[in-house]
């Protein structure tokens, strides 16, 4: 029986408890199946990672996933909040940044889901879009739609044929969901844009010289209940993870 890799999944502070006011970190649970039916164990991690946690996971965990979640403090990224700015996290930011700085060196597999996408971008000092539609009025409308379920395909994503996404794809034009208002604007160091939305909006970012970081802005665990598109990006994250 082959491995399971340990996969970590960035969680996020939740303060749905049934006890009134009560905090929990967490992360969807379609991380989580995406996870498992490619053959990880998946790991949740908390919000609140300190400098004296971020060698102990890199040493453990044979992969990280950047899930989604809250808006990027902009003065990370050398920027003053914006009105339309969203909720941030600051504890969030600190620990997720710090891991990924260090998680880079190694050459261990990373995949980065929407905020996970942006916080990728920013640790390798990127900037982002505070609010597409503010800043980019001709751009679509990015955001998600309430009476949609998350796996509804909202607009088209073209590929660059030579990239590591498209190859594991085995296509370099296909339809995805969409759940965001922020998007990467100028790409952080080494970081190569793959993929773009209609309306010119980055969807997808490889590291360059890395076996394996890759990012996108769609949620593609939200997808795999309806499509089996994005079933080989989990399983290729996966079997890196495993050294295969």
């Amino acid at each position: 029986m082959a491995r399971q890799p340990l996969i970590g999944i960035t969680g996020r502070e939740d303060t749905s408890a049934r006890l009134h006011a009560a905090s929990m970190h967490a992360v969807g649970v379609s991380y989580i199946r995406a996870i498992q039916q490619a053959g990880g164990t998946p790991c949740i991690l908390p919000p609140t990672l300190t400098e004296e946690d971020w060698p102990i996971l890199v040493a453990r965990l044979d992969g990280l996933l950047l899930s989604g979640g809250e808006d990027v403090a902009p003065a990370l990224y050398g920027e003053v909040p914006r009105p339309w700015l969203g909720r941030v996290d600051d504890a969030r930011d600190h620990a997720e940044l710090g891991l990924v700085r260090l998680w880079v060196t190694t050459g261990k597999p990373l995949l980065a889901i929407c905020r996970g996408h942006q916080v990728l971008n920013v640790a390798l000092g990127g900037t982002l879009s505070q609010d597409i539609l503010a800043e980019i009025p001709t751009a679509l409308d990015h955001t998600y739609v309430p009476s949609r379920p998350m796996g509804h395909l909202a607009h088209r994503v073209t590929l660059a044929p030579d990239s590591q996404l498209a190859k594991i794809l085995g296509q370099t034009t296909l339809e995805v969901n969409s759940a965001h208002h922020q998007a990467v604007k100028r790409p952080g160091d080494g970081m190569r844009v793959v993929a773009h939305a209609p309306d010119g909006i980055n969807e997808a970012t490889e590291l360059t010289g890395h076996p394996f970081c890759l990012s996108v802005q769609w949620h593609p665990e939200a997808m795999l209940g309806t499509s089996e598109t994005m079933r080989p990006l989990f399983e290729a994250f996966v079997q890196r993870a495993r050294g295969d």
